[in-house]
């Protein structure tokens, strides 16, 4: 009787407690397809687009927005959409025409910044061939172009020939930097924000490009590829000649916003792109494949400015990318492979950015 009795009250008690365990490992396993738990500085992790290849989200001025580019709804290449900071209230803000690049909101919020190649064709351009490797187009179409929130009363900013794009703006939205081929090579230049007053910030042979203000303007990061050899100088020439750059090697560089003081930040020797400053303007986030002998998985890393304290921020097996804090510095914004319902699908997620 007594063993009956104990296995009455003990029987229900092993349910509960193996029904609660299940469902904590439910959860242990339906995190883990968002958050890992070597990312100690992300929390709360949530996906905010769904399927398609979804990249390059940035915030609002006042945070409460995203800005993207996107191919998705059976188009053939990216457009730029705008959506919630939530996730909701998607929609596209760009011509539909020819391929986007590379939004931003002007800080007060009355226009959107954006890089196409309608002007030149209403389709969209032909892919690379990448049968001779990985390469990235820079078609001469690319134009630079600037709206109201809702995509009309577009205006072109940029009208030389040649590659203008990967273009953003100082918090203060007096100044944009971004990457023209105007002089005949990849570099980085200042306009204002209405684009008068172009001036050239770097002239040294080679890739300059993907440039961001710090948060108080007198900064800006980017990355670079500088070929040295007699060969990589041939081959990067070469290259440029057919509208295309290789992204095999690419490093952090910082420099003061009037082009002076530039100097290295990694020395990694891999891929290391898409830098942004942190809010303290000490430490930048980017995305690097540094790690991965194959050179196929990139992750998030944060550097000093210096170029020390290199630390690792997200493990996920695939890619993480495209990084971007929100004007306060609690949410971090990146582009990610994870919990992909499709190979090859790019996300935005959002997170609570943890010191």
């Amino acid at each position: 009787m007594k063993i009956k009795r104990a296995l009455l009250i003990f029987l229900p008690l092993l349910l509960i407690t193996l029904a609660l365990r299940a469902q904590t490992d439910k959860k242990s396993d339906d995190s883990n397809s968002l958050e890992l738990a070597q990312e100690k500085h992300l929390r709360n992790v949530r996906q905010l687009t769904f399927g398609g290849e979804n990249a390059e989200a940035y915030f609002s001025g006042d945070g409460k927005q995203l800005i993207f580019q996107a191919k998705r709804e059976s188009r053939q290449c990216d457009q730029i959409y705008k959506m919630n900071a939530d996730g909701t209230g998607t929609e596209m803000v760009s011509t539909g025409m020819g391929v986007t690049t590379c939004s931003y909101f002007y800080p007060n919020g009355k226009r959107l910044l954006y890089s196409s190649t309608h002007l030149g064709a209403k389709e969209c351009p032909p892919k690379p061939d990448r049968s001779q490797g990985y390469v990235w187009a820079i078609y001469p179409d690319f134009d630079i172009f600037t709206a109201r929130p809702d995509g009309r009363d577009v205006k072109q900013l940029t009208k030389t020939p040649g590659y203008d794009a990967e273009a953003t703006i100082s918090t203060d939205g007096k100044k944009i930097v971004f990457t023209s081929m105007r002089d005949g090579d990849l570099d980085i230049y200042t306009m204002d924000a209405d684009g008068k007053n172009v001036r050239r910030l770097t002239d040294e042979l080679g890739y300059d490009g993907g440039p961001f203000f710090s948060r108080d303007g007198k900064q800006i990061v980017y990355r670079s590829f500088h070929p040295k050899t007699e060969e990589e100088v041939k081959r990067y020439k070469q290259r440029l000649e057919e509208n295309l750059i290789e992204p095999n090697v690419f490093e952090v560089w910082v420099m003061n916003a009037d082009g002076t003081n530039k100097r290295q930040v990694t020395n990694l020797g891999k891929a290391s792109f898409a830098p942004y400053f942190l809010p303290d303007g000490k430490r930048i986030i980017f995305a690097s494949n540094v790690h991965d002998p194959k050179k196929r998985d990139f992750d998030l890393y944060v550097i000093n400015v210096d170029g020390s304290s290199l630390e690792r921020i997200t493990f996920n097996d695939s890619f993480d990318g495209f990084p971007m804090f929100s004007p306060d510095g609690k949410k971090l914004v990146f582009a990610s492979n994870r919990n992909a319902a499709t190979r090859g699908d790019t996300n935005v997620f959002i997170a609570d950015w943890v010191e």
